[in-house]
């Protein structure tokens, strides 16, 4: 945001095209009327949009990895690496369940973790 004055005297604000987009993705803090419990499998990375729609909707998705792992691991990297990017954008939560399954919860849901001494890697697990 940048701070720009008017012949009032008040200072008003203006919100770059950046930071507005932000906003409005992350705008979804109440819980719609309905949410559900969605168990997708992540085949191609295409499927990551997907997630992305149904998390915005609202939702929480629990991920099988393992199809597109068996065809690629760099693009599980890749894929992780996009959720992990967009459920921060939005104020969500991500975690590992395991070794084959990743859950995405949108803002108003939050993931309880365990506390533990050590830290095994860049994403968290529930597990």
């Amino acid at each position: 945001m940048t701070k720009m004055g008017n012949p009032l005297g008040k200072v008003t604000t203006k919100k770059t095209e950046k930071g507005a987009e932000a906003e409005a993705q992350a705008a979804q803090v109440s819980p719609p009327s309905k949410v559900y419990l969605k168990a997708l499998p992540l085949r191609d990375l295409e499927d990551v949009d997907t997630v992305k729609r149904e998390v915005k909707e609202g939702n929480i998705l629990i991920l099988k990895v393992s199809p597109l792992a068996k065809k690629s691991i760099d693009d599980v990297k890749t894929a992780v690496s996009q959720l992990l990017e967009f459920t921060q954008l939005v104020g969500g939560d991500i975690a590992r369940l395991g070794e084959e399954r990743v859950v995405i919860t949108p803002s108003f849901i939050k993931i309880w973790r365990e506390k533990t001494t050590a830290t095994t890697g860049a994403l968290p697990t529930a597990a």
